[in-house]
Order: structure tokens, then C-alpha cells, then sequence
């Protein structure tokens, strides 16, 4: 019966690509030495939080998704981040491909919002696959599903979603606002003649705080 290992070793923003995303590199082995044709993997991605240490300033940054530290817990519970599929040629053994993670800066999505407050170190990453192994011996072929069971963990480095994100938009981020929002920050705008967003946006803070 075909039966394979999956292991995460790198990852690295994508320079080329359209929007932002990561590259993560993925390790597959079949242990039990029979051809594999092709595969048809899918991969879900979830963030775990539990598994790693905050600061201060990061705890203050997660706040909107987790509460006050003295209840996390009961709140730290695992994020989706993404579903990536990867159709893998056929090799013996072992071989290597990159899955593509799609960034972003929606901050209506709890994963998101994770990777802003964290500062330093790694987010902890569960990898769950499935999908569909095709096998087989000369003139017939075998289709066996990836194991239910079949997962890995990985670190990822929070400089390398940080690289992703300073690729397409260094300096800057993105908020998403509803239309009568923007109306009216954009009337504002204009009645003071302001030269751009941020001058608009830093002028009502000034006014709040005053």
C-alpha cells in the first residue's frame, strides 16, 4: 500500500509573483518504495496560536482576536489561514515542491489580523493534506487516497510574510472602509485641502486626542 510523509523546510516570499504570496517548500516521501505516477494533493494550512510565546507589544496587537491575556486560555483557538492545492509529477522515493500561500492585508480575516501583531520569531503552522494518489503498474492504474492522518508543523519565519507584504506595498498597508465611510473621509479631504489620506486621517486623530 503506497503511504507518504510530507515535511515543510523553507519558505521564502515569491519576487515574482503578482500579489503577495509565499513560497513554502515541501519535502514528500513514499515510504514503501512504489512508483508514484501523480498526485493531486490539497493541503489546508492552519495558524496555532498556543504553540508559541508573546510579548507585550504583541499581546497588545492581538487583542481583537484573543481578549485580555488572562483568558487565552480558553480563547486561543486554531485560525484557518488557507487552502492551497499542488498537482505533483510522478516520482519514486522522494521529491520536493513549492506550495503558493496567498498573503494579505484584509483584516477581516482573523488570520490576517494574526500575522500583523506578531513581531518576531515564527507562526506555528499545521499542514493537513489529503487528495488523491494515482499508482500503478504498466498498462493499469491504482488511485488511493493521502491518509487522513497525514500532517506537519512548520515555523514560519514572520520576516518572510513581512517581506511578501513590503514587496507590493513597502510602507503601507491597506484598510478596506464602507462607501459611506469613504464619502465622508473623502469630503473631509477635500474641504481642507488636504494633499493626501494619511494627512486626512492624521488630522482627525490630532483632533480626537486634542
Amino acid at each position: 500500500m503506497v503511504d507518504l510523509d510530507f515535511t515543510c523546510t523553507d519558505s521564502e516570499a515569491d519576487r515574482y509573483a503578482a500579489t503577495p504570496s509565499i513560497r513554502m517548500r515541501l519535502r514528500i516521501e513514499e515510504t514503501t518504495g512504489t512508483p508514484v505516477h501523480a498526485l493531486a494533493l490539497r493541503c489546508q494550512i492552519r495558524i496555532e496560536p498556543i504553540r508559541r510565546r508573546y510579548n507585550d507589544e504583541e499581546a497588545e496587537g492581538l487583542a481583537d482576536l484573543f481578549g485580555d491575556r488572562s483568558r487565552w486560555g480558553e480563547t486561543l483557538k486554531p485560525i484557518q489561514l488557507a487552502f492551497v492545492t499542488q498537482m505533483v509529477p510522478g516520482f519514486t522515493g522522494t521529491t520536493e515542491v513549492e506550495l503558493h500561500l496567498p498573503c494579505s492585508y484584509d483584516f477581516d480575516v482573523a488570520a490576517n489580523k494574526y500575522l500583523y501583531a506578531v513581531r518576531e520569531d515564527g507562526v506555528p503552522l499545521l499542514l493537513l493534506f489529503n487528495g488523491t494518489i494515482f499508482t500503478g503498474s504498466p498498462g493499469t492504474l491504482s488511485v488511493t487516497p493521502v491518509a487522513w492522518q497525514k500532517e506537519t508543523t512548520y515555523s514560519l519565519p514572520v520576516a518572510v510574510w513581512r517581506a511578501a507584504m513590503d514587496q507590493h506595498f513597502p510602507g503601507a498597508a491597506w484598510l478596506r472602509l464602507r462607501q459611506d465611510t469613504f464619502d465622508r473621509l473623502y469630503r473631509y479631504r477635500t474641504q481642507e485641502a488636504l494633499p493626501g489620506w494619511d494627512d486626512a486621517i492624521e488630522r482627525l486623530l490630532k483632533e480626537r486626542l486634542e
